[in-house]
Order: structure tokens, then C-alpha cells, then sequence
């Protein structure tokens, strides 16, 4: 089988990273793929495989040998997968790979925030610390995680281990799931109520019609004023000029983002300018050793397609 990567760039730095793909068919890869040049790339491929590449009746409908799309994701709002099984095209994500990493780099967010980790390496390069009079020069005020309460949007295996991480910190957990789910230590409890009792709020739902723009400038006020907003999901479940406004307003106290709805960041995105905010380029998910078991998961989902038993079908 011919087997097309569309987006390699988006998922490693490096074609031999790809080899193992090798072992199940004849291995093309593309380092990125305009739309205007996706049927092109695509048009005799056996297996397609994506990262954020879309994927819809434009394209596929116009390759004749497509029989599987694979994704370097969880998320897969980048394909049109209803179409894909009219045309009897298997579409398989590969979900839970990422789990401590995102997980990790949401407490790398909250850490910096709560310790001023990045005002005072600057303090202390711009020579700070060698002017002062005193061996701890109280200059940002910081603050213990241990009682603060986190609210947790959507508790699914990132979200579960974030309330993993919270509790060893001493932090009572609230959590907000559109099923019922029960875990111990953790109140779970409407979304109203959690983002009003909340210390630090952080996303980790799926981009749908329900999440979309859940988090607009009506949700923040109701933030208490100091609390810490952190979105390593998706940049669909917020809106960004309602973010932006809010922090600007000080109805909102702070903000870690590493997702937006247009990646890369658009030149009009007005987050940069925004007062209290920390922006990372979605690399919440982007750890070597997390990109190799993505890797592992794709190819796993290739075999057992191959072999008739396809697994983690999402069509």
C-alpha cells in the first residue's frame, strides 16, 4: 500500500523519524500540503496520513485508492469523517498519547504563574539580585498551591491525571464533565460552580458544538478576579477577543494559553498585547519521547487495519 504523510513538519524535524512507517508500504512523505496542492499529494495513495492537515469532500472524493486515514492527533475536527464513511473509508485517531504531557506542561504553566519562575530570571539577568540589599528580594509576590482550589473542564485521561497532580500539590479538585463521572477527591460539580469557586480554571475538553466558545467575556466574569485561566485543549473553546478583553477589563487576573483557534498565530490575533498572559505555540503535546509513542499508536493503527480488526475508529 502507498502510504502519504501530508504534514510531516507538524509532527517531527526529521524524515527518518518516519521509518517504522516503512515496514507497512511504500512511504511518501510531504513536509507540508497547500490545499490547492492536496489531491496532487494524495490523489494515488492507499493510506493518508495527517496531523492538521483538512481533510473533506474537496480532496478525498478524488482519491480513488484511499482506504484508511490515520492522524498524529486525538482531535480529528480536521476531517470530514461523515463523508469518509460514505466512501467507506476507515479514519482512526490516536488517542491518549499525550496524556502526561499535556498534563506536565499545564503544571509548567500554572508553576510559572503562581512561582513568577520568568520575572525573576529576568530580575536576577538584568541584575537585580547583585543590587540588592537583602539575600531575597521580595520583588513578585508568589504564592502556594497547596489549598487553592483547581477547576478541571472536561475529565478525560489528561483531565485525570491534571487532578492526579493537583492533589499531590495539596489542591482541593473541582470538575466539570458533560457525563457523569465520579473520582476520588474530586467534587464533581456544574460549570457555573466551578468556574466561580475556582483559583485556577484549566480546559481540557474536546472542540465541539457544545465547547465552542464556551469561554467567552460573559464566563469570565464570573471568574473570581485573581484567578489563573489555562487552555492547552483547543483555541476553539475560547474567544479570543472576549479573552483578551477580559484581561485588559481586570475581570479576569491571568491566563496560560498554548492553543488558538488560527495556528500558526494569526498577525491580528490581539493576544500578544493582552496585560497578565503567558502564551506558548502548542507544544503542550510536543516532548520527544511523547511524538515517538504517536509514532508507535499511528503505526499500531496501520497493522491492525491491515490485518481486518481496525481499532481507534472515530467513523
Amino acid at each position: 500500500m502507498k502510504i502519504v504523510v501530508t504534514d510531516a513538519k507538524t509532527i517531527a524535524d526529521s524524515e527518518s523519524f518516519f521509518d517504522p512507517l516503512k515496514d507497512l508500504g511504500e512511504l511518501v512523505i510531504y513536509q507540508l500540503t497547500k490545499p490547492e496542492e492536496m489531491v496532487e499529494h494524495i490523489g494515488d495513495a492507499d493510506i493518508v496520513l495527517c496531523n492538521k492537515t483538512h481533510l473533506g469532500r474537496e480532496n478525498i472524493g478524488q482519491c480513488p485508492n484511499l482506504k484508511y486515514i490515520g492522524l498524529f492527533a486525538t482531535g480529528y475536527n480536521n476531517i470530514d469523517t461523515e463523508y469518509a464513511r460514505e466512501l467507506g473509508i476507515t479514519v482512526c485517531n490516536a488517542g491518549s498519547y499525550s496524556t502526561d504531557a499535556v498534563a506536565q506542561h499545564t503544571f509548567a504553566l500554572i508553576l510559572n504563574h503562581f512561582n513568577k519562575i520568568k520575572e525573576y530570571d529576568d530580575f536576577v539577568k538584568e541584575g537585580g539580585w547583585k543590587k540588592s540589599d537583602v539575600f531575597s528580594p521580595f520583588i513578585f509576590s508568589m504564592s502556594e498551591l497547596a489549598g487553592k482550589t483547581i477547576g478541571i473542564v472536561g475529565y478525560g485521561s489528561i483531565g485525570k491525571k491534571v487532578a492526579d497532580i493537583a492533589k499531590a500539590f495539596g489542591m482541593n479538585v473541582l470538575a466539570y464533565n458533560r457525563s457523569e463521572k465520579e473520582a476520588e477527591a474530586v467534587e464533581f460539580v456544574d460549570f457555573e460552580t466551578l468556574v466561580s469557586m475556582s483559583d485556577v480554571v484549566t480546559v481540557h475538553c474536546p472542540l465541539n458544538n457544545q465547547s465552542e466558545k464556551i469561554f467567552n467575556y460573559n464566563t469570565f466574569s464570573k471568574f473570581k478576579k485573581d484567578a489563573l485561566f489555562v487552555n492547552t485543549a483547543r483555541g476553539g473553546v475560547m474567544d479570543e477577543d472576549d479573552l483578551y478583553r477580559a484581561l485588559k477589563d481586570g475581570v479576569l487576573g491571568s491566563a496560560a494559553i498554548d492553543v488558538l483557534t488560527t495556528e500558526p498565530m494569526d498577525k491580528e490575533c490581539p493576544l500578544c498585547d493582552a496585560p497578565n498572559i503567558t502564551l506558548t505555540p502548542h507544544v503542550a503535546w510536543a516532548p520527544i519521547e511523547t511524538r515517538e509513542r504517536l509514532l508507535d499508536i499511528v503505526c499500531d493503527n496501520i497493522a491492525h487495519f491491515m490485518e481486518g480488526t481496525p481499532v481507534n475508529v472515530v467513523n
